[in-house]
């Protein structure tokens, strides 16, 4: 039984993450970090994955908007996750309370997970909903994606890439295919942290939704060569994502207070920064180039016209070069 209780405060993480190769500044969870609307969660965040408890005890939290805005206003500049989304969320209100602040706020915002009674009526301007995956069906992997379609909310659809179960290519394909039926606007597979409750939730997804393919699925996690080959293989299920037309990262949310140059710069960074994933050094030099852009409170195009913009920008080369580049093409 899942008892639900009222929480004293807003639970709101700050510090930058990144989710699918998008910064985010900070986190706020309507009904804590144990939150989910099935017993089996995959967070593409955390790029973990949880059982909840039988008897778990959810903190939910306000339903009103104002002890969001004033959390918010503590968070650093960027855009913000709101989710995961609840059961509760009909008679609770809590997501919908965050959610509505930091639209309101004039932040980028990302919904996960977002339950239908959820999502503000101005989110669709402001905010691209992040659906994960849930194991079964492939026809059912990202649920989500109809509640944000019916929203009018650019939808993204994410999946743990999971050698011996998703990440095979019949599964691969078959995932491309739910996402394009189902009205996503990107498809992103992410390798996850594998500590050890991570692999323990894996192992038990697997058993609920396919008892014939757990026994070998429970040696590969456990024991076998689990991450030989990984990054190729990924690359080639985005490459499967592009052949039907779907972004292999999440579109980046236009918020109504962001500047559009500033906003196609910082998303362009988030893109190399992406491919450049195992270039560790190389990648958090533009995400930094990203924090500073999100961070500026001018109007970076209209210093661009002036010729001013490398002048201010404390970054040079690739990162000077793009960020430019797409200052030049939101003019």
């Amino acid at each position: 039984m899942i008892v639900y209780e009222s929480a004293a405060a807003p639970y709101v993480r700050a510090g930058e993450a990144i989710v699918a190769g998008r910064r985010l500044a900070g986190r706020l969870f309507p009904y804590g970090a144990g939150a989910a609307a099935s017993p089996w969660r995959f967070d593409p965040v955390e790029r973990q994955c949880f059982v909840r408890r039988a008897d778990a005890s959810v903190e939910a939290g306000p339903w009103r908007r104002e002890p969001w805005e004033e959390a918010l206003s503590r968070l650093p500049a960027g855009p913000v996750v709101v989710g995961p989304g609840c059961e509760a969320e009909p008679v609770r209100g809590a997501y919908r309370a965050a959610a509505a602040a930091a639209v309101g706020a004039g932040r980028p915002v990302y919904l996960l997970d977002p339950d239908p009674d959820g999502i503000p009526e101005d989110a669709a301007s402001s905010a691209v909903a992040l659906c994960s995956w849930r194991p079964g069906a492939a026809r059912a992997a990202f649920p989500a994606l109809r509640v944000a379609r019916e929203a009018g909310v650019v939808a993204a659809a994410l999946y743990p890439f999971l050698p011996g179960w998703t990440g095979e290519p019949d599964a691969v394909e078959a995932l491309a295919d739910a996402a394009l039926r189902e009205g996503a606007a990107s498809l992103t597979p992410i390798a996850l942290a594998l500590d050890g409750e991570t692999r323990r939730a894996i192992v038990e997804a697997r058993e609920a939704a396919d008892p014939e393919g757990a026994p070998g699925f429970f040696e590969l996690v456990h024991h076998g060569r689990w991450t030989d080959g990984i990054g190729d293989r990924i690359a080639r299920a985005r490459a499967s994502a592009g052949e039907r037309g779907l972004r292999t990262m999440p579109p980046r949310p236009a918020a109504r207070s962001e500047r559009p140059g500033n906003s196609a710069a910082s998303a362009r960074l988030e893109e190399l920064a992406e491919l450049a994933e195992s270039d560790e050094p190389r990648a958090a030099l533009l995400y930094a180039a990203v924090r500073w852009i999100d961070a500026c409170g001018r109007d970076l195009a209209a210093v661009g016209r002036d010729g001013n913009f490398r002048k201010i920008f404390p970054f040079s080369g690739e990162a000077a070069d793009a960020a430019e580049g797409a200052l030049r093409e939101v003019r």
